[in-house]
């Protein structure tokens, strides 16, 4: 073992790629804890990117949890901690398109957020019937004026930097 490498381990009592997967697998957990928590116990519904977003954290919430299957030094773990970080920058990523799209810097997907426009009234009633429950532009809540794409986009996108920072920290110990 690199002496580095135990003298971090010795001293923080966790090595840099053990505390890169142990983020890369708590960090979704706690992100779709809070999302689900915010539908089945606050009332709120998603809408479709609030679902993609949710999406990308399952799957790096997979891919995390297949780190803990080697070694945490190993250059499997370190592939499944990078896939998961992977996961995490996508769903900030929506995240950020989704807040802007909140926000009205982007024009959202027309399915997500435009008006009904029909040429008779059973089209309109067909439009009606097959739209999505909660529009991707509503904010439906906020904290200190961030919308939870907002706070998604920060917390992932500063997540994934940080699994990133300890994982590239450990290679080079």
């Amino acid at each position: 073992m690199n002496q580095a490498v135990a003298m971090r381990a010795d001293r923080s009592g966790i090595s840099s790629a053990a505390a890169a997967r142990l983020f890369a697998f708590l960090l979704p957990a706690a992100l779709l804890a809070g999302a689900f928590g915010s539908q089945y116990l606050g009332g709120l519904i998603p809408c479709e990117m609030c679902w993609w977003q949710r999406e990308a954290h399952m799957v790096a919430l997979v891919m995390a949890a297949l780190a803990f299957t080697a070694p945490a030094g190993s250059s499997r773990c370190r592939m499944f901690v990078l896939l998961a970080a992977l996961g995490i920058a996508a769903s900030g990523i929506i995240g950020v398109y989704h807040a802007g799209v909140e926000a009205k810097i982007f024009q959202g997907f027309t399915t997500c957020t435009a008006l009904p426009k029909a040429a008779s009234t059973a089209e309109l009633l067909k439009q009606i019937t097959h739209a999505p429950l909660v529009r991707c532009d509503e904010v439906q809540w906020s904290f200190l004026g961030i919308s939870m794409a907002g706070w998604n986009a920060i917390l992932s996108l500063g997540g994934a930097a940080l699994i990133l920072l300890l994982t590239l920290r450990a290679r080079r110990a």
